[in-house]
């Protein structure tokens, strides 16, 4: 499968890397605004074209997947670009703007007969499969609240503080707290309460998440742009509690018992960065002729963008192109 890269900054090194060390999938193109740029890109990375522009490349007819990593407040036009061109498209998070965006660009997505998937990786981690037999097994009972967090001080990139961008901790970090929340308790959202401290340009700094799902199921989330936090979520259950070490980047899950015993403890598998698992189940998908991935469905993509744009209602944060 050939894979090309729309945008080249950082997020898609780490995807340039990945692909390079894949056997089944080839860094054929990459695409920057800037021609210099990508044939530096393509240079560093061993990948075969290098297009100052995006149409340039998605009219390539040898580009079978387009990764897009542009800032959120591009997703919709870049994707539907590339669907517009016949191209199989994985988005970086967040999906898009807002819900009504996820559900044209998915709608237009299985107009034409494409797979559209999201690269929240999370969802693809083969520890994320770890988690869910932990809960199957019911070792901490029945699972009756969680919390989550992830923050990092990055105010200083410009694209988080900037309203034209989409800027904000919550379509940045705040995605992966929510994420984790369902699939967790599920996507049966009964009530979102939350708060938030905004930066001058008006988007949201920190914030403070409660939602409540169906059979009476609590999730506190919480994440910023201005601290560091250590990245944890817990479960708690009838019979005991599930520690996951870095909702991110998963580094280990430990299980106690209601007496605060260790039980289980699980280590992280070995991979390349951790990428590959969602451009396999991208891979795999177009092979079987799916539209979308098992891992994150388009149900999935849409609830997510959904409780976004309910918090982000909440706090009175609305978007100059919205």
């Amino acid at each position: 499968m050939k894979m090309a890269i729309l945008g080249a900054g950082n997020i898609a090194r780490k995807m340039a890397a990945t692909i390079a060390e894949m056997k089944e999938v080839e860094a054929y193109a990459v695409a920057s605004r800037d021609l210099e740029k990508a044939k530096e890109f393509a240079r560093k990375w061993n990948i075969q074209k290098a297009y100052g522009s995006y149409e340039e490349m998605v009219n390539d007819p040898d580009v079978d997947l387009v990764y897009v990593c542009t800032p959120h407040s591009f997703h919709y036009e870049h994707m539907m670009l590339c669907l517009d061109h016949g191209k199989h498209v994985l988005c970086e998070k967040s999906f898009t703007m807002n819900a009504e965006q996820a559900r044209k660009v998915l709608a237009y997505g299985k107009k034409k007969k494409l797979l559209v998937a999201e690269a929240i990786w999370t969802r693809y981690l083969p520890m994320r499969l770890v988690l869910d037999q932990i809960l199957d097994r019911r070792v901490i009972g029945e699972p009756h609240a969680l919390t989550a967090n992830l923050c990092y001080p990055v105010k200083g990139v410009r694209r988080l503080v900037d309203p034209a961008l989409a800027g904000g901790a919550l379509l940045d970090v705040g995605v992966y707290p929510i994420n984790f929340a369902m699939m967790v308790f599920g996507n049966q959202i009964e009530e979102i309460t939350s708060t938030c401290i905004k930066t001058d340009s008006g988007m949201d700094e920190s914030n403070s998440m409660t939602l409540t799902f169906k059979g009476g199921k609590m999730a506190v989330l919480h994440s910023s742009m201005v601290s560091t936090s250590d990245r944890r979520g817990a479960i708690f259950g009838s019979r005991g509690f599930i520690e996951f070490l870095n909702i991110n980047n998963c580094e280990g899950i430990n299980v106690y018992d209601k007496d605060y015993n260790l039980v289980e403890t699980y280590k992280p598998f070995k991979y390349i960065t951790g990428f590959e698992h969602q451009v396999e189940a991208c891979r795999k998908a177009i092979e079987e002729g799916e539209l979308e991935c098992k891992q994150m469905p388009h149900s999935e993509i849409i609830r997510v963008m959904e409780v976004m744009d309910t918090l982000r209602k909440q706090w009175g944060i609305k978007f100059p192109t919205e």
